[in-house]
């Protein structure tokens, strides 16, 4: 009898099913193959175990010891109802993010941002006094002009849009303004105004 043999024949043994000449056999092949014997004791012990555990009598439980477990066991976690929401609408929940981020961020440096800043061509033309920006008489600006924390004196010409955020402006009589003249005092204004410009900047890229 050889090793392989021997295995397929162990099952049987341990459930008294094999003939005598076989169980004979086996024992043979036992005495001579320890490697065999220990597989099979294992075996053995395997099914002393699970045999044992299938004897083993268990009391009925009661009704109301059974509804106590099961009272006192963890309650399953309810899933939340928006974040099933935000599983089921991903991009408008990444829009959503995107836009509560521009608007923290710009209500950030509206209310950090306090210094001149003037933006738009021909910046070495302009007459700069304090926060005053003052595009002189005779002047043409060719392009879009934006004056921030400061005031605008237009004297000349803007070949574009005027935009003068959290300050004022005076348009003389000679003033010529071809584009949009916008003047943005409040958070909200200066938000919407650098998101249409956020836009207008990618689209034109």
């Amino acid at each position: 009898m050889d090793c392989k043999h021997a295995h397929s024949l162990m099952h049987d043994y341990l459930d008294n099913e094999l003939a005598p000449d076989q169980i004979l056999l086996l024992k043979e092949h036992f005495a001579i193959c320890p490697t065999c014997k220990e597989h099979y004791d294992q075996l053995e012990r395997t099914e002393l175990m699970l045999f044992g555990t299938k004897t083993q009598h268990l009391e009925p439980i009661s009704g109301f010891v059974t509804a106590n477990i099961m009272a006192s066991l963890p309650k399953k976690a309810k899933q939340r109802v928006w974040l099933q929401w935000v599983k089921n609408h991903p991009a408008i929940t990444v829009a959503a993010m995107f836009f509560m981020v521009m608007f923290i961020s710009a209500l950030s440096f509206w209310n950090q941002d306090r210094d001149l800043m003037v933006k738009g061509p021909d910046l070495d033309k302009l007459i700069i006094e304090g926060d005053k920006v003052i595009v002189p008489k005779g002047l043409s600006v060719a392009g879009d002009l934006t004056v921030q924390n400061g005031q605008a004196e237009v004297y000349g010409e803007v070949n574009g849009n005027l935009t003068v955020i959290d300050g004022s402006m005076n348009l003389a009589s000679t003033a010529h303004i071809s584009g949009q003249v916008t003047k943005i005092d409040e958070a909200m204004s200066w938000l919407w105004y650098r998101i249409t410009h956020l836009f207008s900047e990618v689209s034109y890229r």
